[in-house]
């Protein structure tokens, strides 16, 4: 039996954003083990039929000494399964994963990287360093024949493929996670005052602080309409936004803050318009299923984000880190029912088109055959 190892930093990262690939590999005939940090996941990746290997992994900071636990934990997974894929998702597990594997040197590599985040946005002059070691170790870790890499959107690709990191015909683009389409199915508005919400892990590149700007011009403006934030504080993200300061937003009426939630459908369902202002994006699941949910929804015009906002067909694209033009196309959709029914029914079509979870699914595991032939 063939088998594929799916190493990514949080379970409930692998459960929200790689679950269904895993299960397609699993019905295709793969041995499929997960190599995760466990937190409140352990037993749904475990009821899917998949192996569990608890790893301790930071996504946050370098402890010389914890790293090379968690390499050397690392590779005794990989001697001990003898995968024959490996894939490997986001930033760190790409590195230590690709490197682990190269230096066994028989395993397939599959390096997914669902965006450009922190260290490929900030100007700050460490983070400027990091990033070109970071670009001299791609080159490394990407040019190789047992090697593909999968990026989400065509901006990125550019990136990869301007600043030679990786050579051209060792990556691919599929266009994000996917999204399950018989779940996050169009409901019914809900009666009441406009729900405007922004759904995401509470960082300040998410474009939070954007939206509280756009939400104080339009309350001062007597736009009846409730902002609501969804999501986490991510301790680990250079970017987090503290607790202290999002209860100070939610007592003060600014926005309202509703904390993490699993059941997204039913989150999503409330709104009647979604945001994320994001400074740069792999591909957004939020907004996959928001549109799904036929929902219009708002966003930067910036990587990843533009790949599901068409502009003025399912939402409105508005410049980077302007609360300005934030506000006046939330103002527009709260004041224009019609114009957010047509703009959700066309979102809806374009998910059930081409960002479906089937979709993602067997362009992934064209990758693993194609690896096997």
């Amino acid at each position: 039996m063939k088998s594929i190892i799916y190493f990514v930093s949080e379970d409930w990262y692998f459960c929200s954003h790689r679950l269904p690939i895993a299960r397609k590999a699993l019905a295709d005939g793969f041995k499929v083990i997960v190599i995760t940090r466990i937190n409140k996941h352990g037993d749904i990746i475990k009821s899917e039929g998949f192996e569990l290997e608890p790893i301790e992994i930071k996504r946050g900071g370098v402890n010389l000494v914890s790293e090379f636990k968690t390499l050397f934990a690392l590779y005794s997974c990989y001697k001990k399964y003898n995968p024959d894929i490996v894939h490997h998702v986001a930033l760190k597990p790409v590195i230590y994963g690709t490197l682990v594997a190269r230096f066994i040197g028989s395993i397939k590599i599959v390096n997914a990287m669902a965006g450009l985040g922190f260290v490929f946005i900030s100007n700050k002059k460490r983070v400027k360093l990091l990033r070109f070691f970071i670009h001299r170790l791609f080159r490394f870790l990407f040019n190789n024949k047992n090697g593909q890499l999968i990026l989400q959107n065509k901006d990125d690709l550019e990136y990869f493929l301007k600043n030679k990191l990786v050579k051209k015909d060792r990556v691919k683009i599929i266009r994000g996670s996917g999204v399950d389409i018989n779940k996050f199915i169009p409901v019914e508005e809900c009666i009441g005052i406009p729900i405007v919400m922004l759904a995401s892990r509470m960082l300040w590149d998410k474009g939070v602080g954007e939206f509280i700007e756009a939400a104080k011009i339009l309350k001062q403006e007597g736009v009846e309409a409730r902002f609501v934030l969804v999501g986490k504080v991510d301790s680990e993200n250079p970017a987090s936004i503290s607790n202290s300061q999002l209860n100070e937003w939610n007592e003060l009426g600014t926005v309202e803050w509703w904390g993490e939630r699993s059941n997204m459908y039913e989150v999503l369902a409330q709104a009647h318009i979604v945001c994320l202002p994001s400074y740069r994006e792999g591909l957004p699941k939020v907004l996959l299923e928001a549109a799904s949910c036929g929902k219009p929804i708002i966003a930067t015009d910036v990587p990843g984000c533009r790949e599901i906002v068409h502009d003025g067909e399912n939402g409105v694209l508005v410049p980077l880190k302007d609360s300005n033009s934030l506000a006046d196309a939330i103002k527009e959709l709260v004041n224009n029912p019609n114009k957010r029914e047509r703009m959700g029914e066309n979102g809806r079509r374009l998910v059930e088109r081409e960002f479906s979870e089937e979709i993602v699914a067997f362009q992934t595991s064209r990758v693993y055959r194609k690896f096997l032939v």
